[in-house]
């Protein structure tokens, strides 16, 4: 309720001082009842408050939280009460979106166009027979009276709708080197609220925080429920087999990804030895033949013979005649 500048101004002050005895210029207290007036004209300003707020229009709801499953049925309610009840009532529904901009919901008794097929009026309340997550957001209910004491009433609601989870990805390498770090992911970005994740591998739980007796031989791992990541910080052999993680956020069915084998395999010390020997073997006969084709001469440059250096010469000195002949004549 916005009140005037004097009416603020009125508030501030202190009842004691208004209702405190009244001196006399000489310094005389007045009579009591000379005093009555100032502490009934506020007390009577307060009553034309409450009545104000009383006997106006006033919106209220039996829920301005609203908690809704996907595709499933929701009702926003918006009840009114009307000071005169004979006049004309304009009902508009509103939602505000992310920067607090509004879109009409229901506007001249008619809701949008993209809700007449999936909700209906139930007096002031909308009813969803099939709300989705693209509903979800806050609500405004606006009622004007125009002929009751208080004119314009209003009411916010929050409607939530839970969403279940999709079927997670995934990532689970197909190989690992013992010894190593490897990491194990799975993620979904369907569900509302936030999923949590578990991991199994052949098809047994792997516990956040296994116990000491647990039946895993290798308890290197850490889980992480909320982000989806299992992470063996020393891999072992004994960690190979068949992984796959389930996703649930307490909305319809978990839903799981298709397991996944990884295999893990000891460092071969023996084969990598074996490996260098024999790539230094390569390096060192191309070595040797490149050596033994320079002493051969193969990659020097072909002297020409004497026959072959005669024979130019000859070819050349007849070019040499036959262009002076043809200068002569």
């Amino acid at each position: 309720m916005k009140l005037t500048p004097l009416l603020v101004v009125n508030l501030s002050l202190d009842l004691n001082s208004v209702c405190s005895p009244i001196s006399s210029p000489n310094g005389t207290e007045l009579p009591g009842k000379m005093q009555l007036p100032a502490c009934v004209s506020l007390l009577c300003y307060f009553v034309a408050l409450c009545c104000k707020e009383a006997f106006g229009v006033s919106v209220t709801s039996d829920n301005v939280n609203i908690k809704a499953v996907e595709f499933g049925e929701v009702i926003l309610s918006c009840k009114y009460r009307l000071d005169k009840k004979d006049q004309a009532v304009r009902l508009e529904w509103k939602k505000l979106g992310s920067s607090r901009d509004v879109s009409f919901v229901y506007f001249n008794n008619t809701l949008v166009a993209d809700l007449q097929k999936r909700a209906e009026m139930v007096d002031s309340s909308i009813r969803f027979r099939n709300v989705t997550r693209a509903d979800a957001g806050t609500y405004r209910c606006e009622v004007s009276a125009p002929h009751d004491f208080q004119t314009f009433r209003e009411i916010e609601i929050n409607l939530n709708v839970l969403v279940a989870p999709t079927v997670p990805v995934c990532d689970v390498p197909s190989s690992a080197m013992s010894g190593t770090v490897v990491e194990l992911k799975c993620r979904e970005n369907e569900g509302s609220p936030a999923s949590v994740y578990k991991w199994f591998k052949n098809g047994v739980i792997l516990l956040e925080s296994p116990p000491p007796n647990a039946r895993v031989t290798n308890t290197s791992y850490t889980v992480n429920a909320n982000s989806g990541t299992l992470q063996f910080n020393t891999v072992a052999k004994v960690d190979t087999g068949e992984y796959y993680c389930e996703a649930s956020n307490g909305i319809g069915k978990a839903q799981k990804c298709s397991a996944k084998k990884m295999q893990v395999d000891d460092l071969n010390i023996g084969g990598i030895i074996a490996a260098v020997v024999v790539v230094a073997l390569v390096i060192a006969l191309c070595g040797f033949g490149v050596f033994f084709a320079q002493r051969k001469g193969y990659f020097s440059r072909r002297k020409p013979s004497e026959k072959e250096s005669s024979h130019k010469s000859a070819t050349q000195k007849e070019n040499d005649f036959k262009h002076t002949k043809s200068f002569i004549i």
